[in-house]
């Protein structure tokens, strides 16, 4: 850092190597915008001179996702909404996009709704080549504006930003190319409908193919396109379909796709048998081969060597549970298990999957981090968590126990329990349920479980038996079992969980008066579901930034499910806790955050509205400029401590 900056006090937040790594792009600054968006000040540093130099003129503002070329001798980011490219031997900048505006367009960077929902930051992606640039331009003016106040001085700060609710206006979003050499950008013609999703862009390994994936606002089409950029095209760029996908309810997107080198095929995960497999498809969309298959589903595919026509993959096949990295050959049937300690594997792989280094934790122990090869034989132990293992033993630790619970229409879910230390089964015990519910998620797996363990583990010795139960529509299933929800979010899961109440509430060890539940967003939602619907079951509740109406929710996530309010009304108004709050019989406490930017505190206030109108009493805190996460000094302390005192309170 001294000899970076000839500043012993700066601070940087994170590196880059250029291609060659005689450069690093160095973070400094960092300040988070949403979840994964950020803008910061970034240095070029020179490893040979031990030099370093600002990115670009640091008074014109912050920049954001700065990233170099595949020569290494530029780098893109972007800044007020536009992108510009900056030359590192002339240290100069170049503008290359200049209709940038705050709430209204947007240059490299995806709106809020896409970020969220379709898990991405960067909108810019340079050529193979490195002598063009693809990107997102995204119109948001039609966009409806949603407003926090950020408290702290004499009159509030207003942040207001664009926020599709469900069944409202998107922004309308489009491809460009632009060409270096030209200077010059073209846009790609992705069809004639300006109400629909272009959830990913990707280069093949062609510098003159650009795939550009389509999806139709009800996400149940996926078309990939491509472009060929050697042609003449004077004005828009033509893209042809070469794959579509489609779903009887819907399609998600993931960041699996591969294009292999010959140019002739791609690598892609489908549901298209029930379960998530891996498939090669020709580039006219028939299938090659079905890679991996069997009723289990594959979570993660690491990549393919292709000088061995190995593919490395992670799956559920052992048990929905765990998490095993598997190698099969391509043209092969019949995988390797590479990892063989029970619970979940986590692998990062070398550039020539010549080796991974992979996190292998499970229920009741921490992250054991070896390096293996790609035949799965450890070369040793990068880190043991020795001290960390010492300290559960220190602090006595329960055993997590999984177990299955049967629903009253004979389907299994996946449960998972912590006894309180000295259980007796002669005695009575209160329950505490632990949700979360949402689609294709799982709160029921054989992994460490962090943060919410340690509280889980102080509640169990407080005397309370701590269960967690993955209802319908949960992950790690098959594709019927979590689409089975689709058009009434809520209902099943709503369902099993009151019945996995009544059956805790059967078992001679507890007692049936004293059952609990707590759960955040989704897991808010289900909470004060149970509360309500399950309210003979269900004696307290701690219900923390929940939806409370997908009406207020955004368009991706809510319309994936549960198609448009116009389209289903009754789906939304059945399952929203708002309108059974008069069923309501226990202590229900209720959390959020002011500032949260994805489940807005409207939620809770609409609750509140209505609990007040059935002249309901509960509990509220509201944490002011806290976002989702209600996070930030001793904030989250605060709020464990007052969600278990309400518990020692109420349950």
């Amino acid at each position: 850092s001294k000899d970076i900056f000839k500043d012993a006090t700066k601070k940087f937040d994170g590196y880059a190597f250029s291609p060659n790594e005689t450069q690093l792009l160095i973070t400094t600054d960092t300040e988070y915008i949403y979840r994964h968006s950020y803008e910061a000040n970034y240095y070029t540093y020179d490893i040979t001179s031990k030099k370093a130099y600002p990115l670009t003129d640091f008074a014109l503002g912050k920049q954001r996702l700065a990233e170099y070329s595949p020569t290494g001798k530029l780098v893109a980011f972007v800044r007020d909404n536009n992108i510009f490219i900056h030359n590192i031997e002339f240290r100069e900048d170049e503008q290359i996009t200049f209709d940038g505006k705050k709430n209204e367009i947007i240059n490299g960077y995806p709106d809020w709704v896409y970020e969220e929902e379709f898990g991405f930051n960067k909108g810019f992606y340079w050529s193979p080549k490195g002598d063009r640039i693809a990107y997102y331009k995204f119109d948001e003016s039609k966009v409806k504006e949603f407003q926090m106040a950020m408290y702290g001085g004499l009159y509030p700060d207003q942040n207001t930003f664009k926020y599709p609710k469900a069944g409202e206006a998107n922004s309308v979003t489009s491809v460009y190319v632009y060409d270096l050499n030209a200077m010059t950008s073209k846009r790609v013609d992705a069809g004639k409908k300006k109400d629909q999703y272009i959830p990913r862009i990707k280069w093949t390994k062609n510098n003159d193919k650009l795939c550009i994936m389509r999806m139709n606002r009800q996400q149940n089409q996926l078309d990939f396109l491509v472009t060929d950029l050697s042609t003449s095209q004077p004005f828009e760029l033509k893209a042809d379909v070469f794959f579509t996908e489609k779903s009887d309810t819907y399609l998600e997107v993931g960041d699996d796709l591969t294009f292999l080198a010959d140019g002739s095929s791609f690598i892609v995960l489908s549901q298209r048998d029930g379960f998530n497999h891996l498939y090669q498809f020709d580039m006219t969309g028939n299938v090659v081969r079905q890679i991996t298959q069997g009723e289990w589903d594959v979570t993660q595919f690491c990549g393919i060597d292709e000088d061995k026509g190995i593919v490395y993959f992670v799956s559920g096949e052992e048990s929905p549970l765990e998490r095993h990295v598997y190698s099969q050959g391509l043209k092969k049937s019949g995988a390797k298990k590479l990892t063989e300690n029970k619970g979940s594997n986590d692998p990062v792989f070398s550039s020539g999957y010549k080796y991974f280094i992979n996190y292998h934790t499970d229920a009741n122990t921490p992250a054991l981090i070896t390096l293996l090869n790609s035949k799965g034989k450890e070369i040793r132990v990068l880190e043991d968590n020795s001290a960390l293992r010492a300290n559960i033993k220190k602090y006595n630790f329960q055993k997590k126990e999984f177990f299955q619970f049967t629903n009253s229409g004979g389907t299994a879910l996946n449960c998972w329990m912590i006894k309180p230390p000295n259980f007796d089964a002669s005695k009575k015990y209160p329950v505490f349920v632990y949700v979360y519910g949402g689609p294709s998620s799982n709160t029921v797996q054989d992994s460490w479980a962090g943060s919410n363990l340690l509280w889980h583990q102080l509640l169990a010795q407080q005397g309370y038996i701590v269960v967690s139960c993955d209802p319908r529509g949960t992950g790690m299933r098959g594709r019927d079992f979590a689409h089975c929800t689709y058009m009434q979010l809520g209902k099943f899961e709503t369902e099993d969980l009151i019945e996995f109440g009544k059956h805790m509430q059967s078992q001679p060890y507890v007692d049936g008066g004293r059952i609990g539940i707590q759960g955040w967003s989704y897991g808010g939602y289900m909470s004060s579901l149970c509360m309500t619907k399950g309210a003979d079951v269900y004696s307290a509740g701690i219900a923390v930034a929940p939806v409370t109406n997908w009406r207020y929710y955004d368009t991706i996530y809510t319309e994936r499910f549960m198609r448009t309010p116009q389209e289903n009304a009754e789906g939304y108004d059945n399952n929203s806790p708002i309108n059974f709050v008069s069923e309501l019989k226990g202590a229900y406490f209720l959390v959020h955050g002011s500032a949260d930017d994805n489940v807005h505190y409207q939620n809770s206030m609409e609750m509140i509205d209505a609990l007040v109108k059935e002249n309901k009493s509960f509990d509220m805190f509201i944490y002011p400029n806290k976002n989702h996460g209600i996070y930030g000094g001793t904030t989250r302390m605060h709020l464990f401590e007052k969600m278990t005192t309400f518990l020692k309170e109420n349950l």
